[in-house]
């Protein structure tokens, strides 16, 4: 099994397009701010702005020769100083999930870009925190936890150094 991070360019967009309205409708069930547009999909209000503005970079995750997820990592000048780093979004199709693919490209993501990270996860979405908590246990990543309200949502927010 080969698994890599595929920095994606705007021709490339759609497939993006198409793995973020899944990604949203799997989010829709723990908040009420999603609801699915006219033309039957999930859709990302500012989905442009991605290769609008400089420190939004998306990836797509491949295993072999296939898609199977993506994630979008926020960086400098986009964040606060307080940060290098923000996994702002991350999404597996179901039927690759737990097989280790997601780990395995955060190491690689980890490896490649050292730095401060945060990452936020609503409350009520509890395999997302199981699952980062499972990602900081399997690296030996020493995390802070705070709650705080972001757009109308309680959310954790976790905090964490790469060297």
């Amino acid at each position: 099994m080969t698994v890599s991070l595929i920095p994606i360019s705007k021709d490339k967009k759609h497939i993006l397009q198409n793995l973020y309205s899944l990604y949203l409708h799997d989010l829709s069930e723990y908040t009420g701010s999603l609801e699915i547009s006219s033309n039957g999909s999930f859709e990302f209000d500012s989905f442009d702005l991605i290769w609008e503005r400089e420190g939004l970079s998306p990836y797509l995750l491949k295993k072999d020769t296939t898609f199977v997820g993506f994630f979008l990592l926020l960086e400098r000048p986009f964040l606060e100083k307080d940060y290098d780093y923000s996994i702002n979004d991350i999404f597996m199709l179901k039927k690759y999930r737990r097989k280790g693919i997601t780990i395995t490209l955060l190491k690689e993501l980890f490896e490649q870009k050292k730095g401060k990270y945060y990452v936020l996860e609503l409350i009520s979405n509890k395999p997302a925190i199981l699952f980062w908590k499972s990602v900081y246990s399997k690296l030996n990543i020493a995390f802070e936890e705070k709650k705080q309200n972001v757009d109308n949502e309680e959310c954790l927010i976790q905090s964490f150094q790469i060297f």
